[in-house]
Order: C-alpha cells, then structure tokens, then sequence
C-alpha cells in the first residue's frame, strides 16, 4: 500500500511527508474525502477548529476501520482560543469531535490578532496540551521569522514540530523555510498546487510530460524533494489515487532548478487582520 513514513516511527523531529487536506471540505463532501482517502491508503489527515469539520473527519475515521494507532492526525487551534484558559479546554472538545483522546499535531491557526494573546501564553499553553497527552506533538501555521523566534523563546525549537505555510512553485518562501530548516522546525506546505493554478503551468507540464506524470505529481513531488511535508486535498478518488503516487517520482537536478525558477512571490492567502509582516 503507498503510504509515508511508517506512523509509528515518528519521532518528535519528524512529520509525515504526506497527508491529506481538508480545507474548504464541509459536511457529506469531507466524509467521502476522507474515506476514500483512508481507503485507497493515505494515513494522515490534516483539519483545524475553523474548518467547522472535524466532527465530520471523526466520523469519517471511525467508519473507515482503519485503526487509530495507524494514524496521524493533525488540527489546529482557532485564535479564539489563544488564551491560557481557553486553549486546552478547546482542545478537548476537538478531540470529542474527532472521536480520539489525542491528535498527533496540534498547531497554532495564525498569529494572534493585534498580539492580543502573546505567543508566549498560547505556546505556553499548548505545551502543557502536550504534557496532557492531548497531543503528541506541537507547532504553529502561518508564522514570520519574528514570530518563529518568539515561538522558540517560549517553548524551545525541538518542542516545535513545524510551521505549517503556504507554499507552492510560484511563492517558494525561501526565507521562512531557511530560517526553520536552521532550527530544526519542519516545513509543511499548504496549497501546494496554487489553488490548482499550476496544473496548466507549461513549465510543469513539460516536467510532467517526461515523467508520464501529472503536474499535480510534479508539483507535489518537488515539494517532498526539498524536504517539505504536503497536505493536498481532494473530492475526486481518482485525484486521490494520483496524488499519492507523487511519492514514487524523483525531479533531476535540472528539473527541480527549473521549478525553483517559477517563484515570484505570488501568495493566495493573506487575511487581513491574521496575516503577519511576510518575510
């Protein structure tokens, strides 16, 4: 069965390579999402309090008969919830949502707005999440390189397993990702295919072409190949199926020098009010 990493040799340093999304999915669409995905053998979902699905992602796992432990699941906390008494009480009512007694990832959603919660209280808070054994591992989303450095104050860069960030070939964020590579914090990229702009981008279908792959794979498979953990969604099983096969396809040196040359600094999200000063 394609799968990634085996989950129970993930260490407090490592995220699965692979997993799937569930951005934007809400209601029956997510439970299918994520049964099909489980079935035709993805291992690791990725949800978060704003999403308004992780009661639908619980059920859709115990449907599924795939056993927990061979599971990694992630979500994240809303900034709602940044503050030192209401973190994890939130938590847990996450976890009754999704049917566990734990997640393997608990991740800050965005920066607090207006710093109203000082990244030193909700780390902080999330740390004794981790003490709990409401989750198994920590980290955050979205962060600048200010920010990661005051994460790293509270609670340490190995308690912080990674920054999970907007990043696909035309916005490749090469200073975040650099500065998490140098602590040890593991990338996660979100959007990885563009919002689906890059899968009629001639360069990657050029790359696709000579694979006999799909530039969804391309696009995928150069985020694995610079050491990025990709979280792609889908409601098409076939999509799913196709995704996942992007672990078996390795870009020439050439070829990953031609994606990194599709950078120009072209970001899809960025809500007024959460954003951060983008490094």
């Amino acid at each position: 069965m394609a799968t990634n990493n085996d989950i129970n040799d993930i260490n407090d340093t490592t995220i699965p390579a692979f997993g799937l999304g569930t951005f934007r999915l809400k209601g029956q669409v997510v439970i299918d999402s994520v049964k099909n995905g489980l079935d035709v053998g993805y291992r690791v979902i990725d949800t978060a309090q704003i999403y308004g699905n992780e009661a639908e992602v619980g059920q859709a796992i115990a449907e599924s008969g795939v056993a927990r432990k061979d599971l990694f699941i992630t979500t994240k906390i809303w900034t709602d919830n940044y503050a030192k008494d209401k973190l994890v009480p939130s938590l847990k009512d996450s976890l009754a949502k999704l049917r566990t007694d734990h997640v393997d990832l608990t991740l800050i959603h965005w920066p607090s707005p207006g710093n109203a919660v000082p990244v030193a209280e909700f780390m902080g808070a999330l740390a004794e999440a981790k003490t709990l054994g409401l989750t198994k591992h920590i980290g955050v989303s979205n962060f600048n390189i200010a920010l990661m450095k005051e994460a790293i104050a509270a609670v340490g860069a190995e308690n912080i397993a990674t920054n999970q960030i907007e990043l696909h070939p035309y916005l490749q964020n090469r200073k975040v990702a650099e500065f998490a590579k140098s602590q040890g914090i593991h990338i996660t990229s979100y959007m990885t295919l563009a919002y689906g702009k890059v899968i009629a981008d001639p360069v990657i279908e050029a790359i696709a072409k000579a694979h006999n792959a799909t530039t969804a794979q391309v696009t995928l498979a150069w985020a694995m190949q610079l050491g990025y953990a990709v979280i792609p969604s889908s409601t098409k099983r076939a999509n799913l199926e196709g995704n996942l096969k992007a672990q078996q396809l390795k870009l020439s040196d050439a070829e990953m020098a031609q994606m990194a040359a599709l950078d120009r600094d072209e970001r899809l999200t960025d809500p007024a009010g959460l954003s951060p000063a983008w490094d």
